[in-house]
């Protein structure tokens, strides 16, 4: 089992910055890209109860949010949020790092950094 998993998404530059600083580091990684494997619901239940922060944090707020006719405050709790990225798993805040029960959102990519080098 690796150290770090990361939910990446390749065509993200922060994803793939932090990515590459994980890798630079020699951690011992899982990548999933969340795109093409997204979570089960019990993997959201599960990161969204180990997240480090508020819940709402795991949402992006991005255009396709917007043009989806989204409220925010729709979303600062843990059961709207997981069924929101059931349905729209590119709405999942990237890159989303996990290290034993820790779940850290890599935005900005110094709170990767931290999680990395702990």
């Amino acid at each position: 089992m690796a150290d770090v998993t990361i939910y990446h998404n390749p065509n993200c530059s922060t994803s793939k910055n932090v990515l590459a600083m994980a890798q630079d580091a020699g951690v011992d990684l899982e990548v999933i890209q969340y795109l093409k494997t997204p979570p089960t619901r019990e993997q959201l239940e599960w990161l969204v109860d180990h997240l480090d922060g508020p819940v709402a944090d795991l949402v992006r707020k991005d255009p396709y949010f917007k043009e989806l006719g989204l409220d925010a405050a729709d979303y600062a709790e843990p059961g709207p949020v997981i069924e929101l990225l059931l349905e729209h798993p590119r709405l999942m805040q990237r890159p989303l790092l996990v290290k034993g029960d820790r779940v850290v959102i890599g935005r900005p990519k110094e709170r990767a950094s931290e999680l990395l080098t702990r």
